[in-house]
């Protein structure tokens, strides 16, 4: 998986050896992404440094990645993994092409070498990389398709360009400081997701099926891939065997690894579809026997206090253990309890890791321990995630008053939207109603449709196209960071673009073809799961419940309001009636506000962001 950093300029250096230190600063922020080994190359211009988790070739793979002669390199520092690299690395062969490992990253460089850029188009999975083109004297910068592996870049004070896979490397650039603004805070608070929840200025994402180029004309950026849409000429049988098709192949794909491999098993359709083709294909590959292992996280009050909401319609520990033992996985469950959720060093390592005061409190607490425990027995782990937003899964599919709003549907749904209530004074200066009609608007202009689609069908695109484009990037964003703090590679088959390209093509009436959300994953699952998981209804991530928790939130944030800054970005008078309130009264979309108040003075404290507004 590993972490990416480095910088180019746009003349020599006078000390080279001052940019390798730069990318040396650089890369050792990213630590714990890649703990297994770390490098650094350097000319005069440019330096790429790695930090390496070994998935695939243990011994080989070592990065960056050199090809060419002295003075004529093309240089990769590489991250993610591409599930195509044996056919490509067959097609480059039979194009005299020569091999010294079995890394995906040395077919990633000799594509780049053969083809350019438009490597990007043949590349199938999830990734993020850097080229130093010596020749050329180009940097290119290339995302995944759907941006399940982050990258981010700014320009440094000399007209250079830095980048890394989290913002943190880039602070460790000596010309490049945390600053949030006005704007950047909008962004972030907006929950728009135009790219993600972050909240810093002049820090900006290469896209998702996105490029970055720069050379001795500047900064060029442009996209390779975006979400279209085709005609969609099956009919009912064939769709649902295709897509039953198009999710094994994602799933099995997912396999390859020299280190152990495990599923994150909830007890939802979406984690147990994809659980169920990965252990059928290891027995497949391994023999009987072989015996996946699948994890879920649960509460320790979860059985007693559970009571549900839009998002959460019943507890998930049951399911999961009958999907596990259905499935025949070698399950286990990591049961939480509230003092190991409310533990500040918890909550600053969660902050730290997400480079970002929004996130969803106990939700990212607990994913962040149950991905720890993992880690003690697998490096790789397989996803449901996306599954809701590729088949339709989310309430604001479902319900008329999302349905029929001219605004972005998850802000009616899963209470973010009042979450952080501003300042008055700065809430003023994000002019947020006019910022969102406006994104909005922009939103629904991008979205694809054919001329005679009915309301009901051209109003399910856009949703689809907006889950797929904005709400997918925040959780994939959570997943990676969260997992690959500590080392974990989690990877996401329904985020597989051919899966992605051809649900989005089919039409709405066939998506729930059985009067339910997730008709053809349903469908797709249905010779694996036990009728009890088959026909759940969809569960959102677990939230504690016990009133234990709110209480020592509560304390959390009193104090979080005495940090300074706080006050200038959080609106103190709707905060305070929350700190007496009834514990057992706040439900989870109000707890929210207080989860958010602890973790921005966290992120004031961590990141050490100078304020701007």
């Amino acid at each position: 998986m590993c972490g990416i950093a480095g910088l180019a300029e746009p003349a020599p250096a006078a000390d080279p050896a001052a940019l390798r230190a730069v990318a040396e600063a650089m890369a050792a922020t990213q630590v714990l992404r890649g703990p297994d080994a770390g490098g650094v190359w350097h000319d005069e211009r440019a330096a790429l440094g790695h930090r390496r988790l070994a998935v695939i070739d243990l011994d080989g793979g070592v990065q960056p990645m050199l090809a060419g002669s002295e003075g004529t390199r093309t240089v990769l520092s590489y991250s993610g993994e591409v599930y195509n690299h044996h056919e490509l690395r067959a097609e480059l062969r039979s194009r005299g092409h020569r091999f010294d490992t079995r890394s995906d990253t040395e077919v990633v460089l000799a594509g780049y070498r053969e083809w350019g850029l438009a490597v990007l188009d043949r590349l199938e999975g999830m990734f993020a990389f850097a080229v130093w083109d010596q020749p050329t004297g180009r940097l290119v910068l290339g995302r995944d398709r759907l941006g399940v592996k982050p990258l981010y870049w700014a320009r440094t004070p000399t007209g250079g360009v830095a980048f890394g896979s989290e913002p943190k490397a880039l602070f460790a650039h000596p010309g490049i400081d945390p600053v949030a603004d006005v704007e950047s805070l909008r962004d972030g608070y907006s929950l728009l997701f135009s790219t993600w929840p972050g909240v810093y200025a002049g820090v900006a994402e290469v896209e998702p099926g996105g490029w970055l180029l720069f050379d001795a004309d500047g900064v060029r950026t442009g996209r390779y891939w975006q979400l279209e849409l085709r005609e969609h000429t099956d009919g009912p049988e064939a769709t649902a065997d295709h897509v039953a098709a198009l999710v094994e192949r994602a799933a099995r794909s997912r396999l390859e690894a020299d280190v152990e491999i495990c599923s994150l098993l909830s007890g939802g359709l979406d984690s147990s579809v994809v659980t169920a083709f990965a252990a059928a294909e290891l027995r497949d590959r391994h023999g009987p026997d072989a015996v996946l292992r699948s994890y879920a996280v649960d509460y320790t009050d979860q059985a007693r206090e559970f009571t549900g909401d839009v998002l959460r319609t019943g507890h998930d520990t049951p399911y999961a253990a009958e999907a596990g033992a259905h499935i025949g996985t070698d399950h286990s469950v990591t049961v939480l309890d509230p003092a190991a959720l409310l533990d500040l060093e918890h909550r600053r390592a969660v902050v730290a890791a997400r480079d970002s005061p929004i996130g969803v409190g106990d939700m990212d607490t607990s994913l962040y321990l149950l991905f720890g425990r993992i880690r003690e027995h697998s490096t790789v782990a397989l996803s449901g995630e996306a599954a809701d937003e590729v088949f339709g899964g989310y309430p604001w599919f479902h319900a008329e008053r999302p349905r029929a709003a001219a605004t972005f549907p998850w802000l009616l749904v899963t209470g973010d939207d009042a979450a952080v209530p501003l300042h008055p004074d700065l809430a003023a200066a994000m002019r947020l109603g006019e910022f969102r009609a406006d994104t909005y608007a922009d939103a629904l202009a991008a979205v694809p449709h054919h001329d005679d689609e009915s309301p009901e069908q051209h109003r399910s695109r856009e949703l689809q196209h907006l889950s797929l484009t904005r709400w997918v990037r925040q959780l994939l964003h959570r997943k990676d960071r969260l997992s690959m703090a500590h080392g974990l590679e989690v990877r996401v088959p329904y985020c597989d673009h051919r899966l992605v390209e051809y649900a989005f093509s089919v039409p709405w009436s066939e998506q729930t073809r059985d009067g339910r959300e997730k008709s053809l994953l349903r469908r797709a699952g249905a010779k694996h799961l036990p009728d009890s998981v088959l026909w759940r209804a969809k569960n959102h991530y677990p939230a504690t419940h016990d009133p234990g928790y709110a209480t020592g939130l509560q304390e959390l944030a009193r104090d979080a309001l005495t940090v300074d800054g706080v006050t200038d970005v959080v609106d103190r008078t709707r905060i305070d009636p929350l700190l007496d309130a009834p514990a057992e009264g706040l439900d989870w979309g109000t707890r929210l506000r207080l989860e958010r108040v602890v973790d921005l003075a966290l992120w004031l404290d961590v990141a050490r962001p100078a304020l701007r507004i």
